[in-house]
C-alpha cells in the first residue's frame, strides 16, 4: 500500500520539519510497513532521517538555468530527492500546464530515474458525459507518457472531487480504476477528498493500491489515523 501526502501550498519550513519528525516516530513505533510519501512545498524540501520518502510537488525539466520561480535537479539533488509528482490537475487546470509540457517533464525525470507519481483525472463536465467519455479523457492524458517505466505510480484524481468534499462513489472508483488497469499495469492510487472517514471504503476497492491525500494529510494526527486504517486493511 502506498499512502502519500500532498501539502500543496501549506506548511512552513519549520512546521514541515516538525511534521516529518513526528511522522517518522509514528511509523517506527507502529511498525508501519506501507510506503509513506510526503510532498512538501519547495521551500521546505530538506534531508530528513527516517522512513518517510520525501518528494517534490513540481520541478522544471532541467538541472539548473534561467527559469524564474522554478527548481531543477540541482536543487533536488542537494537533499537526495528522487521522487516527483507530475500532471496534477491543479498544475493542468489552474496553472495551465499542457500535455506537451507534462510529457516533456515526464520524459526528463524518467531519464534521470526518478520515482514518478503521474496524476490523471477528469473534470465534472466530462464525468457527466458518462463512462466512455471519462475513459477517453483519461487515456488522452497518457499521450507522450512511457507507461512501461519501471518506477511509475499512477494516481487517479477526479478533478471535481479535489478539495471539494465530494468523493467519487465506490462504483465510480472501481470502474475507473479497472479501466485504467486494463491499459496500465502499475500501482494505482486514488485521490480526491480522501479522509479518515472514507479511507477504509476506498482502500477496500479492487485495483486501489493506495491514496494521494491533500487536505486530510495537512494535520499530522489525521494523516496518522489514515495510515492506521491502511495498516489494518493490509
Amino acid at each position: 500500500m502506498i499512502i502519500s501526502a500532498n501539502f500543496k501550498t501549506n506548511h512552513s519550513r519549520v512546521s514541515t520539519a516538525f511534521y516529518i519528525r513526528q511522522l517518522n516516530e509514528f511509523l517506527k513505533n507502529e511498525n508501519i510497513k506501507d510506503e509513506i510519501i510526503v510532498f512538501p512545498t519547495s521551500i521546505a524540501l530538506d534531508s530528513f532521517d527516517g522512513d518517510v520518502l520525501i518528494g517534490a510537488q513540481n520541478a522544471y525539466p532541467t538541472v539548473s538555468g534561467s527559469f524564474t520561480g522554478e527548481i531543477g535537479i540541482e536543487q533536488l539533488s542537494e537533499f537526495g530527492i528522487k521522487t516527483i509528482l507530475i500532471g496534477h490537475s491543479e498544475r493542468r487546470h489552474i496553472l495551465g500546464e499542457s500535455q506537451e509540457l507534462i510529457a516533456k517533464k515526464y520524459a526528463y525525470f524518467v531519464r534521470n530515474k526518478y520515482k514518478i507519481i503521474y496524476c490523471v483525472g477528469e473534470p465534472l463536465e466530462v464525468r457527466e458525459q458518462g463512462g466512455d467519455a471519462v475513459n477517453e479523457y483519461i487515456l488522452n492524458q497518457f499521450d507522450g507518457i512511457d507507461t512501461n517505466y519501471t518506477n511509475l505510480i499512477v494516481a487517479y484524481e477526479p478533478v471535481w472531487a479535489i478539495g471539494t468534499g465530494k468523493v467519487a462513489t465506490v462504483d465510480e472508483i472501481k470502474t475507473t480504476h479497472s479501466n485504467i488497469k486494463k491499459s496500465i499495469q502499475k500501482p494505482l492510487l486514488y485521490g480526491g477528498s480522501v479522509k479518515v472517514e472514507n479511507i477504509a471504503d476506498i482502500l477496500a476497492i479492487n485495483n486501489v493500491d493506495g491514496a494521494l491525500i491533500g487536505t486530510a494529510s495537512w494535520d499530522i494526527e489525521s494523516f496518522k489515523n489514515i495510515i492506521r486504517v491502511a495498516k489494518e486493511i493490509d
